[in-house]
Parts: structure tokens; sequence; C-alpha cells
């Protein structure tokens, strides 16, 4: 089963850190990913730039509405992210907890949800 480990922190706790403190996390993480490929858990992740960078498009009433900045303020910004599989929850659960950043934040697991295949396949445009 496909599970996604969203990695959350305060940006100003690593904007505090050394630049060797941050360093040595991001090898932490970089080494968490090779355990996890070798285990055949890892499908696909990536690290964001921070919040500051961050756009927001909603739709409201056929109209587009964009804004600089995250859509709502949180004492923990989203920093990441990581595609696992698991067998369940409570493996998706252990590798989780194995992620270097959630010694400084928190880790939300949630299982991936397969939308329906479409009803008059056709072509696609975008």
């Amino acid at each position: 089963m496909k599970y996604v480990a969203l990695v959350y922190y305060q940006e100003s706790l690593i904007n505090a850190m050394s630049e060797q403190a941050w360093h040595d996390l991001n090898q932490e993480c970089v080494a968490g990913v090779e355990r996890l490929s070798a285990h055949g858990h890892y499908l696909a992740g990536q690290a964001l730039q921070p919040v500051d960078t961050a756009t927001t498009v909603r739709k409201r009433n056929g109209e587009t509405l964009i804004a600089d900045g995250p859509f709502a303020e949180t004492k923990e910004q989203l920093a990441g992210f990581y595609l696992l599989d698991a067998h369940d929850l409570n493996e998706a659960l252990q590798l989780a907890g194995r992620i270097p950043p959630a010694r400084f934040g928190t880790i939300e697991v949630r299982p991936v949800r397969e939308l329906p295949p479409r009803d008059n396949p056709g072509p696609t445009y975008y």
C-alpha cells in the first residue's frame, strides 16, 4: 500500500541551525532514503523550498485567486514528503519514525487514495 509521509517543522528552528548541523541533517536524510530504497519502501519524495517561496492558488466562484505565501499560518511548515510503500499503516508509521526531521517537527502519515478511472476516456487537454 502507498502512504505519504508529510514532513513538517518550524522553519525558525532550522534557520537557527549552524551550516554544519544543516548539512549533517541533509546527509541523514540522504542516507535514510538510501536505506528505504534498499528495502523497497521508497517510491518518491522531495524536500521543499521555504514557505516564504510559496504561492497559493484558489478557485472561488469561477475566479482564480493567487496569493503569495501559504494559505494558513501555522506553527510548523510543510518541508517535504516521502511516498512510501508499506504493508500496512503500522509499517508506514515505523518507517516515518525513522525520518530524521521527525526530531524537529511532525511527520503526518496518510494513505494514498487512488482516483477512479476516467468515465469517458478520450483526448486530454491541458
